[in-house]
């Protein structure tokens, strides 16, 4: 028997493409340089620390101290912050806007910034939606993969994990999300999200 009842997205690579590369290809015009900058200067575990709270501004001037000799491009990384986030991924958005009309409960489990999620909010009016049932990393100073950002979504919303699909691009946060008892689907950018959910028991 299917007792599925709660659907919850991750945003970054499922519902959103963002990639700091639609914003430092032009400014390198260099694709070694700025791979080398996103490799060992404005890697994923500084951004990863913003996502967890940290401001945008603290963040900035800590890695200027420790790399004085990337002030300039380290400067420009949350200066131009959207224009690293080049759209929405409309195969899934066309997913979410289908369970709309269902009566599955939708919910967003993201690991993003407090300060640049208002900006998504504003201009991509899917994450209407959700109706607020959004757990932002940066508001709780938690980061997935740590089980206890699961566990406030839980709490708050009152939901089990037994009855949720976990929708994911990160297959660490997928592995730590079947630990914890819910069914999960890996998005690639292969994955057809209305099959993977229909093999769940999930009928749109």
């Amino acid at each position: 028997m299917n007792n599925i009842k709660n659907i919850i997205f991750d945003f970054g690579g499922v519902l959103m493409d963002w990639d700091p590369r639609y914003f430092f290809k032009d400014y390198f015009q260099d694709d070694e340089k700025m791979e080398f900058f996103l490799k060992n200067i404005a890697h994923n575990d500084w951004n990863a620390e913003q996502d967890r709270g940290r401001t945008l501004k603290e963040g900035t001037e800590l890695h200027i101290a420790e790399h004085p000799d990337w002030e300039k491009e380290i400067r420009a990384y949350y200066d131009n912050w959207s224009a690293m986030l080049r759209s929405d991924i409309p195969k899934n958005v066309e997913v979410l806007r289908k369970l709309e009309h269902t009566d599955y409960e939708l919910f967003g489990l993201t690991n993003w910034s407090h300060e640049t999620f208002p900006y998504a909010l504003e201009n991509y009016d899917f994450f209407k939606i959700f109706g607020g049932k959004i757990v932002v990393s940066g508001e709780e100073k938690l980061i997935k993969p740590d089980p206890k950002i699961w566990q406030i979504l839980l709490d708050r919303y009152q939901i089990k994990s037994e009855e949720s699909v976990f929708i994911d691009d990160n297959a660490k946060n997928i592995e730590v999300a079947k630990e914890l008892g819910f069914k999960t689907i890996h998005i690639t950018p292969e994955t057809d999200l209305e099959k993977e959910l229909n093999k769940l028991g999930v009928i749109i």
